[in-house]
């Protein structure tokens, strides 16, 4: 949910990255033909690479194991827990995204958002950046009008953006 939300802003953009020398590619645990699926139901353009079966999503501290998980020995956002997905069972907004994610709340947990830069230099990439839950709120394309609205995000109600094609659905 989180990511398509995020994604719905960055077929614009791509363009305009691409003519600043700067690619931009969304990478997913899910097999790439799931990914190709609902990049089309999306209307999506953006390059979007599957990472299943790979460390990538582990390397950056956005992914975690079952094991780590039961352990507490997950870190994310530069710390050893601590946030809100960290204290299972969770209910409340946690729950409810897991849900209409379609899967249960631990199993949700274990994959989060970040951003992650790199540079390619006389054939090495360098890794130079990386954010994590609310930083990654700076290219959520929808958050910087809301965060001038007169209401805010008005998240007080739990979950409330949908899929865009999910919208008058009920």
């Amino acid at each position: 949910m989180r990511l398509s939300a995020i994604a719905d802003g960055f077929n614009g953009i791509v363009v305009h990255l691409a003519n600043h020398d700067v690619t931009l590619t969304a990478v997913s645990r899910a097999p790439l033909a799931k990914l190709q699926a609902f990049r089309q139901r999306m209307g999506w353009t953006f390059p979007w690479a599957s990472s299943a079966g790979g460390e990538f999503n582990y390397d950056f501290n956005v992914s975690f194991s079952e094991e780590a998980q039961r352990a507490g020995a997950i870190d994310y956002n530069y710390r050893r827990g601590g946030f809100v997905m960290d204290a299972l069972p969770t209910t409340g907004p946690v729950a409810e995204f897991a849900a209409m994610s379609g899967t249960d709340v631990p199993t949700y947990a274990r994959d989060r958002p970040g951003l992650s830069a790199f540079a390619l230099e006389d054939g090495v990439v360098y890794h130079t950046y990386s954010t994590y839950a609310r930083g990654v709120d700076g290219i959520w394309g929808m958050f910087p009008w809301l965060d001038r609205a007169p209401k805010g995000r008005n998240e007080a109600g739990g979950p409330w953006w949908r899929h865009h094609d999910d919208y008058g659905r009920g």
